[in-house]
């Protein structure tokens, strides 16, 4: 319980300074980080090899909690963290908390933009709790394109988005708002055409939300 407090006030200080990148008002709940962790759960099941599996915006952790919970004995996870506070906030849970401690030295936490990241083909699993919809449709061309290139062939993204956002906004919204909205309801439906493969629908997550599953077979 204790941890749970200061998982929502890391957050929420964020979120108040920082809103354009936190993008949400609370940690993932438990319901969306298992939607969001569960190709590493179910492919860990039938794997014999260890894979490269890669969280985007991590936070506090909330998913990354579902995620080291679930890793095969041979996966290596990479967190990728834009925010210093929150970069500060996961060592501490990978130096405390049992769970994280014991993955800890096959994970690492890179404080650097998703987009500069030099794998190529390197990841079998992204996972993504970025705010896409707060972004530009700039922004969010060159976020698709990392996680092409960062995504071995036949490897899974997932990600979320608060279910009907775009079309909730676009109603309250003036024009060029709109057009930002429908740019990325562009560039989403592009990566979909590639290779969705699931969407989960996550009711006991505030507010509710749609979890995207994308194999990219390229």
């Amino acid at each position: 319980m204790a941890e749970s407090w200061t998982q929502y006030r890391v957050f929420w200080r964020e979120f108040r300074q920082q809103y354009h990148t936190t993008g949400a008002i609370a940690p993932s709940g438990r319901a969306l980080a298992a939607a969001l962790s569960r190709f590493v759960a179910e492919q860990s099941l039938q794997q014999t090899s260890g894979r490269q599996i890669l969280e985007v915006g991590p936070g506090t952790g909330a998913v990354t909690r579902a995620l080291v919970e679930r890793l095969s004995p041979h996966d290596r996870l990479d967190l990728v963290e834009l925010n210093e506070r929150f970069v500060v906030h996961l060592r501490d849970r990978f130096q405390r908390e049992p769970a994280f401690r014991s993955v800890e030295s096959r994970s690492r936490i890179l404080h650097q933009p998703l987009e500069t990241l030099p794998a190529e083909g390197h990841y079998d699993l992204i996972v993504s709790g970025l705010p896409l919809n707060n972004f530009s449709v700039a922004a969010v061309e060159e976020i698709l394109s990392a996680f092409r290139r960062l995504l071995r062939p036949g490897g899974t993204l997932s990600f979320f988005e608060y279910i009907a956002i775009r079309r909730a906004r676009s109603l309250v919204s003036g024009r060029a708002e709109r057009q930002r909205l429908q740019g990325i309801s562009r560039a989403l439906c592009g990566l979909f055409a590639e290779g969705r493969i699931a969407c989960d629908w996550v009711w006991p997550n505030l507010p509710p939300a749609w979890v995207h599953h994308v194999r990219l077979e390229r």
